[in-house]
């Protein structure tokens, strides 16, 4: 099953979601061909010494998104990993249900770059992330 196929059941309800998004309350939303959203409810649990939301779980919600943007393009056999991953925070965040939509920007045969906004309620950018993502395949995507 590709990667595509998999989350699809996911958002289903035919497979249970990951152990980072049940931890994480992350919820997807949608997925299709390199593009991917999840929302999650911010709290005063994801709170840092500051009182908002940490910028790490405002990362953990853009990774999942960008990374299931860039799987949902790869074949049965291939796999990836993230290879650079970086967040602009524009505003911060204290309870409010946030959402992290992901699109493919570029993909070659081996590297891919993905973006994302991160959103509130109100639908004000609260970030932006981008991923670099290298397509794993062969011996290199056994076990991933």
């Amino acid at each position: 099953m590709t990667i595509l196929e998999h989350y699809r059941k996911v958002l289903n309800g035919e497979l249970d979601q990951s152990p980072v998004e049940r931890f994480m309350g992350l919820k997807l939303i949608s997925v299709e061909e390199g593009e991917a959203t999840y929302e999650m409810q911010a709290s005063e649990q994801h709170a840092n010494p500051q009182g908002t939301c940490n910028g790490g779980i405002i990362g953990i919600l853009a990774d999942m998104a960008m990374g299931i943007a860039y799987g949902s393009t790869l074949q049965q056999d291939e796999t990836f990993t993230t290879i650079e991953m970086k967040v602009n925070f524009f505003r911060p965040v204290w309870n409010a249900k946030i959402r992290a939509h992901a699109t493919m920007y570029k993909r070659g045969q081996t590297i891919g770059f993905v973006q994302c906004n991160i959103t509130d309620e109100n639908d004000k950018l609260i970030a932006h992330a981008s991923s670099t993502c290298m397509t794993l395949r062969g011996d290199k995507a056994q076990g991933r």
